[in-house]
């Protein structure tokens, strides 16, 4: 059997967003029933993969060692709940760098899929903005909304919108684990 995988958005999808950027494991905090959704998904045999835009680093808000304390802490916070995340791809660049990292762009999807030889047309990516959509479709993968975090406004901003959404990350993890 080939590895299953499940790409997850940071800010917004499962941990509390915040306008000011998430810039200390202090600020970190989880989503309800977030560290549930990654066990759930853990327990049905997917690795999960966390894909994030962090402009915070580029605008000196923090450096790549809090990012690192910050995912220790989600990290190990994920385990005490019983789930495992695989690997987290991060873009620390900012809106105006020409990388193609960062999101909406679709190069962290396309260097996981090299890195683990995924297959991104079997791969759900969840994400609560329309930049988290807009990646997974260029990718391949197939995107799903939660209305956590910014996703109710992308909702609003976006009425024509195409794919499964779901109230929370626990509520999507539900609905991935079922189509597998």
């Amino acid at each position: 059997m080939t590895d299953r995988y499940v790409i997850l958005d940071r800010d917004g999808t499962i941990n509390v967003d915040s306008d000011t950027f998430v810039k200390s494991p202090e600020e970190w905090q989880p989503l309800p029933g977030s560290l549930d959704a990654i066990a759930l998904l853990s327990h049905h045999g997917f690795k999960v993969v966390v894909i994030s835009n962090q402009s915070g680093v580029a605008r000196g808000l923090f450096d790549l060692a809090t990012l690192e304390a910050i995912h220790a802490k989600m990290k190990q916070l994920v385990i005490d709940a019983g789930g495992e995340i695989e690997t987290i791809y991060f873009c620390p660049h900012g809106p105006d760098d020409a990388c193609d990292c960062r999101k909406p762009k679709d190069g962290l999807f396309r260097r996981f899929a090299a890195d683990y030889r995924a297959d991104l047309s079997k791969i759900y990516a969840v994400g609560d903005s329309f930049r988290d959509l807009q990646a997974a479709e260029t990718a391949g993968a197939k995107p799903i909304l939660v209305k956590t975090g910014k996703g109710l406004k992308t909702m609003q901003d976006h009425p024509e919108l195409y794919c499964p959404i779901f109230d929370t990350l626990y509520d999507a993890a539900n609905f991935i684990v079922t189509q597998s």
